[in-house]
């Protein structure tokens, strides 16, 4: 269990986050040491999900729905910030970042009812059938 609860908080530091700006991408990423694997090198993308550890655990026990193996989409939209490395140093403390912000469903990969990694997210489309409105 030491193992799962370590990988759930590692999960939670990279990309869960309550409330964040655009333009901080440079300072949580740093503050957080969140870097390319066991490297100093910076991470090309990563995604933070405005909500609580609570609300985006729910996406594993019952708000969220299978999509394979241990992958759950969730069922309702998050508000996300992708933090893309802009052209230049490769290495901390040097990353810099430009955010932007988005609308949409994510998917993680749970293990015994715990988010432990973030697969992607979704755009979701809405599909209207006209003949109904006629």
């Amino acid at each position: 269990m030491h193992e799962l609860w370590m990988r759930y908080k590692h999960f939670l530091t990279q990309h869960v986050i309550e409330d964040m700006e655009l333009n901080q991408c440079d300072q949580v990423i740093n503050q957080r040491h969140i870097t390319e694997g066991n490297t100093t090198n910076c991470k090309e993308i990563n995604t933070f999900i405005l909500a609580t550890d609570e609300q985006v655990r729910a996406v594993c026990i019952d708000e969220g729905t299978p999509k394979g193996t241990n992958l759950y989409e969730s069922t309702k939209r998050f508000p996300l910030v992708i933090c893309k490395l802009k052209t230049g140093a490769r290495y901390t403390p040097k990353c810099e970042y430009n955010g932007k912000r988005r609308m949409r469903t994510i998917i993680v990969a749970c293990d015994r009812g715990w988010p432990v990694h973030f697969e992607g997210s979704n755009i979701v489309k809405f599909v209207f059938n006209l003949s109904k409105c006629l």
